[in-house]
C-alpha cells in the first residue's frame, strides 16, 4: 500500500471533530523540551528508478562468501534445490500462521500432518509434533517433558550433546533449581560415557540426554544405555543435529529411546546467520506421553460428511490453557521451515535420502583418512566408533585457532576450533563434510593442512 498523506483540509476536519485546534495539541503530554522542532535531517525523496539505483549501490557492499567451508557443528551446508524455495513462495504458504480455522486451512494443516509423518519415520517413534523453534529448544523441551512424566527432578546431560543445546537446556531447567540440571562427562571416544552415566543415576534422575550422533560425530548403539536408564526408572532422550545420519544409522526408536529431539536445518534451509531453523520432536505413543507433548499436534479426522480432514488435535500451550497446566510456552510452530523440510524429503524419497547420506559418509572417510596420514595430525578421539559426516582431529602445533587462521588465508574455513567450546580442546579441529564437497575440494583442504 502506498503512502497517501492527508491534505490540509482533512487535517483541519479531523481536528475539528476531536475538539483540537492544532496537531501540537495532540502531544501536550510530551514536555516541550523533548519535542522535535523543524523537519528531520534526511535526504530529499527519490524517484523509484533513482531509489533502485541507490539500493543496488548499497547492496554492492555485501560480499558473497567465496571461501571453501568445512564448518558444521550443528549447521550443515547440504544442497537445497531451487524448487523448494519456489514452492515456499506460494502465497497460501509463505505467510504461514497457526491454522486456527480448519475450515479454511486444510492445505496448511495437511502439510503439517505430513511433516509430522516424516519426523515420525525419521526418528522411528510414532508420535511427532508440528515442530519446535530449533534443535536446542526441542532438546530442552524433551528434558522438561521427562521431568513431568517421571515426577523426578534431575536431568543428566552428556557432554556429547551439542554445547549450545546443553546451554539452552541448562537455562530451561536451572531457572527453577540448579539441581534440575547435571552435566555428565563425555567419553574419550567422543560418545556418551556409559560408566559415568551409570555412576550418576539415582532415584531422582528423570532422564538422560545424549547426542546421536555426538557433537564430534560419533555414532554408538544406544540400546545398552536405554536398558540401563530404564532400569533406573528414568527416560532416555536422544538429541540429533544431523538428520541425514539417520538414513544409515538406526533410528532412535529402534534402540528403545523414549524421546528424540533435534534440528531439521540440514533438510530444510542453507546456513544463514544462525536461522531460521526448525526443531524436530517425536516420542512413544503412550497416553501419558501424548498428554505431555510440547507444542501442538495436527491430527487426521473426518468431517460431518465423512470426508477426510485435518485439525489441531492437541495444543496444550500457555495460550490455550492455564499456565500451570501447560506443557510448553512455545508460541508458534516453524511452519514455513517445516514445510521446506517436507518438500525436500518428498523430493528426495527414501532412496535419494540414503544416497545423499552415503555420499557424505564416503567423502568423510576419504578426507579423514587423508588428513590422518599427514605428519602432525591424529584423531581427536579414541576407539573405533563410526562417524557419519563429521570428525575431530588433533592438529599440528597444538593450536587449532592458528591452523584455522592459516587455512583462511588460503580461502578455506577448515572447520571449528574446538577451543571455542572447550578450552581444554584448543588443539582439536572439528571438520564437517557434505555431499556438496567434491574430491578436488577435499584434496584442497588436505593440501592446505599439510602446508601449515
Amino acid at each position: 500500500m502506498r503512502y497517501l498523506p492527508h491534505t490540509d483540509d482533512e487535517i483541519t476536519e479531523m481536528l475539528r471533530i476531536i475538539g483540537k485546534e492544532s496537531v501540537d495539541d495532540l502531544f501536550v503530554g510530551i514536555p516541550e523540551e523533548a519535542r522535535m522542532k523543524g523537519d528531520l535531517d534526511i535526504p530529499a525523496p527519490m524517484a523509484e528508478a533513482d531509489l533502485m539505483r541507490h539500493l543496488k549501490k548499497l547492496g554492492s557492499k555485501n560480499q558473497q562468501p567465496q571461501m571453501l567451508s568445512f564448518l558444521g557443528a550443528g549447521c550443515y551446508a547440504h544442497h537445497i534445490p531451487p524448487a523448494v524455495d519456489q514452492l515456499l513462495l506460494r502465497s497460501e504458504f509463505y505467510t504461514a500462521y497457526t491454522p486456527y480455522q480448519p475450515e479454511v486451512a486444510q492445505g496448511t494443516l495437511q502439510a503439517i500432518w505430513e511433516f509430522q509423518t516424516v519426523v515420525s519415520e525419521l526418528y522411528g517413534l510414532p508420535l511427532a509434533n508440528a515442530s519446535m523453534y530449533d534443535g536446542a529448544s526441542a532438546t530442552a523441551e524433551a528434558a522438561q517433558m521427562a521431568r513431568r512424566l517421571t515426577k523426578r527432578d534431575t536431568v543428566l546431560v552428556s557432554g556429547c550433546v551439542h554445547p549450545n543445546y546443553r546451554e539452552v537446556t541448562k537455562t530451561y531447567l536451572s531457572g527453577r533449581s540448579p539441581d534440575h540440571y547435571a552435566d555428565v562427562a563425555v567419553g574419550s571416544n567422543g560418545a556418551c560415557d556409559l560408566d559415568a552415566i551409570q555412576a550418576a543415576l539415582n532415584d531422582n534422575v528423570a532422564a538422560v540426554v545424549v547426542g546421536y550422533p555426538s557433537f564430534t560425530g560419533q555414532l554408538r548403539d544406544l540400546t545398552p544405555l536405554a536398558k540401563m536408564v530404564h532400569d533406573a526408572g528414568a527416560l532416555l532422550v536422544a538429541s540429533n543435529s544431523e538428520p541425514y545420519a539417520l538414513a544409515l544409522a538406526k533410528a532412535p526408536g529402534q534402540m528403545d529411546v523414549d524421546i528424540a529431539a533435534g534440528e531439521g536445518q540440514a533438510l530444510a534451509s542453507p546456513p544463514n546467520y544462525g536461522g531460521p531453523y526448525v526443531g524436530l520432536f517425536a516420542c512413544r505413543h503412550d497416553r501419558k506421553f501424548q498428554q505431555q507433548l510440547p507444542g501442538r499436534v495436527c491430527g487426521e479426522t473426518k468431517d460431518v460428511d465423512g470426508k477426510r480432514g485435518f485439525v489441531l488435535t492437541l495444543s496444550t500451550r500457555e495460550q490455550h490453557i492455564r499456565r500451570e497446566r501447560a506443557t510448553s510456552n512455545i508460541c508458534t510452530n516453524q511452519g514455513l521451515i517445516a514445510l521446506s523440510l517436507l518438500i525436500r524429503t518428498s523430493m528426495l524419497g527414501k532412496k535419494g535420502f540414503r544416497l545423499v547420506a552415503e555420499q557424505c559418509l564416503a567423502k568423510t572417510r576419504y578426507l579423514r583418512s587423508a588428513i590422518l596420514k599427514l605428519d602432525g595430525y591424529e584423531s581427536g578421539t579414541t576407539g573405533q566408533l563410526p562417524v557419519f559426516n563429521e570428525f575431530c582431529v588433533k592438529v599440528r602445533g597444538d593450536d587449532a585457532a592458528k591452523v584455522c587462521a592459516s587455512a583462511e588465508k588460503a580461502g578455506i574455513v577448515a572447520g571449528l576450533d574446538m577451543g571455542r567450546v572447550d578450552p581444554e580442546r584448543r588443539d582439536q579441529l572439528l571438520i564437517a563434510v557434505t555431499e556438496q564437497h567434491t574430491r578436488s575440494m577435499l584434496d584442497e583442504l588436505v593440501a592446505a593442512l599439510s602446508s601449515i
